[in-house]
């Protein structure tokens, strides 16, 4: 078995009705943006999306917050879960900046693309936060998926294995020797991870959505 195996990194929600489908298409086409534009800069590529990858748990766990407020009941963990997600998304973002060190105009297109999603994300989860937490989900699957391959690249030798950044070997506790491959490996665990949450979430409240 190859030491990347693992069954976990395979897991996809299959499409149950049109929130799910509208979810994976919008992600899928963001996805073919990222393919054309990047094309195999991996490192670069990780900069811009994990800027927008750190959006969805910040503006879900305010949602949550503010509606626990007006409720007046419990947030069964969901808010610090939330937030937990959007500070390790940004995590991976200091560590590829110091990695891929990103130009003038991908910096404009971080802001430019933060402003967007921000508040196209604020406005779905408003209308569905099933469907913006299905998004998400989806939206780590691909990020699971890009992972493998940028790790493929560098067992390969087509990307530099370099040595891992000091923020990241603080972060995840990472031997002093770490290198680019053992950061791509924890964060895809992350990405991981928070594919299955959001698509928990999505189930919870679809579940919440039957019973009403």
């Amino acid at each position: 078995m190859s030491r990347n195996a693992n069954p976990a990194l395979d897991m996809h929600h299959k499409p149950q009705d049109f929130s799910d489908r509208f979810a994976l298409g919008f992600c899928l086409f963001l996805r073919f943006f990222a393919d054309t534009f990047f094309s195999g800069r991996y490192g670069n590529r990780a900069v811009v999306l994990e800027t927008v990858a750190a959006v969805p748990g910040m503006v879900a766990g305010a949602l949550q917050h503010l509606r626990a407020l007006r409720r007046m009941e419990p947030d069964d963990g969901w808010i610090r879960t939330l937030l937990d997600e959007a500070e390790n998304e940004r995590m991976h973002l200091m560590t590829f900046i110091h990695i891929a060190k990103p130009n003038g105009f991908e910096r404009f297109l971080i802001i430019l693309a933060q402003g967007v999603f921000y508040n196209l994300f604020f406005l779905l989860y408003i209308v569905s936060s099933k469907t913006a937490h299905r998004l998400v989900g989806y939206f780590e699957e691909q990020a699971v998926v890009s992972y493998t391959e940028y790790l493929a690249g560098v067992d390969s030798g087509k990307y530099p294995d370099v040595p891992a950044p000091q923020i990241a070997i603080d972060y995840w506790k990472l031997p002093a020797n770490a290198r680019l491959r053992d950061v791509i490996v924890v964060i895809r665990a992350d990405e991981a991870g928070h594919r299955d949450v959001n698509h928990q979430y999505a189930n919870e409240l679809e579940s919440q959505a039957r019973t009403t």
